[in-house]
């Protein structure tokens, strides 16, 4: 199947001003990604906090400005499209934020927020468009009674489903979703991540899934791509990476996360069971007892792990490793 989305080479900087007298200086958030996302698939950039993904995911949806490089969707260039063919692409790619709470408009009706979308893009007459939301919410666990409500009369996992409604109103062929699943507890975030399988299987929507939880990546992924400071480290297949990983940051991500059978249905039963290892967030400190992450404003010279790296060894310090293939995968190590 041909590629839906592509990322070619983007880039975000952000000018930092230094103190009296200093020179600005620049805090590289994205450092020339690239990457596609193919029809009917699920791409997940995983990464720890601060390493570029939400700025990725603003990239794509153009919610933040590229500093360089070109995003394609379906062949058109989006990063110089004009605001007609920015509508349209719109409606086809949703975003779902991480914080549900912050997500809704506090003051309007759950209703209005829903209708929206079909308002802006002119895809229902206004009698049609409450049988086509009580469908929806339907579809994701809700009952119609809530369109006569308001957000803050609902949980958190209740909100997510509300905002994966709304993302679902103009029937998109692509959603981001950036961390959906950070802000709830582990008991409803088997929910909504199977939600997001039911939905991948019902409609062949592709979704790039932003997150720092390498579990749920796992059972939701087809390809799974590793940031580290606004670079992509390695590519690769979903099984290939978890059971043979090439970049040593990959291999430590992998080794700090804990270890959870799947059901052969690929759904998640039982999330917060508290006598299970499973049931603790994945926990980084296995690098920070290596060393603390460098700043993206001033990244190592040569590879930008080497500091960190129990690999490393003469020519890392000196030399940026190229993202290149090894074995049909993308690493960027000088190991390979």
């Amino acid at each position: 199947m041909g590629s839906l989305l592509i990322v070619d080479s983007i880039k975000k900087y952000f000018p930092i001003k230094g103190g009296f007298r200093k020179p600005l200086k620049l805090l590289k958030a994205v450092d020339g990604v690239s990457f596609e996302v193919k029809g009917n698939s699920v791409l997940s950039i995983v990464g720890e906090s601060g390493c570029g993904k939400s700025t990725v995911a603003k990239l794509i949806l153009r919610l933040l400005p590229l500093t360089e490089g070109r995003i394609f969707f379906k062949g058109m260039d989006i990063s110089s499209a004009a605001s007609e063919d920015i509508k349209k692409f719109r409606r086809s790619v949703q975003i779902v934020f991480q914080d549900p709470f912050a997500s809704l408009n506090p003051r309007m009706k759950i209703m209005d927020i829903l209708a929206e979308p079909f308002k802006i893009h002119n895809l229902l007459p206004n009698k049609e468009i409450k049988d086509r939301l009580s469908g929806l919410l339907k579809r994701v666990g809700l009952s119609a009674d809530v369109l006569k409500r308001y957000p803050h009369e609902f949980s958190g996992g209740q909100r997510q489903r509300i905002c994966i409604a709304r993302a679902l109103t103009v029937s998109p062929e692509l959603i981001v979703a950036d961390e959906l699943l950070s802000a709830l507890d582990v008991s409803i975030q088997a929910q909504i991540l199977n939600l997001l399988l039911d939905i991948k299987k019902e409609s062949a929507i592709s979704i790039v899934f932003i997150s720092h939880d390498l579990n749920v990546v796992h059972y939701l992924s087809d390809e799974v791509a590793v940031m580290y400071l606004g670079r992509i480290v390695e590519m690769a297949k979903t099984e290939d990476l978890f059971q043979s990983p090439k970049h040593p940051y990959t291999e430590l991500l992998l080794s700090s996360a804990p270890k959870i059978k799947v059901k052969e249905d690929k759904k998640i039963r039982s999330w917060g069971d508290k006598k299970s290892s499973t049931s603790q967030p994945l926990n980084f400190s296995t690098f920070r007892l290596i060393s603390d992450v460098p700043s993206p404003i001033d990244i190592p010279t040569g590879c930008p792990f080497h500091p960190r790296c129990p690999k490393r060894f003469d020519i890392c310090d000196k030399v940026v490793p190229e993202l290149k293939d090894i074995g049909g995968r993308l690493a960027s190590c000088h190991l390979h």
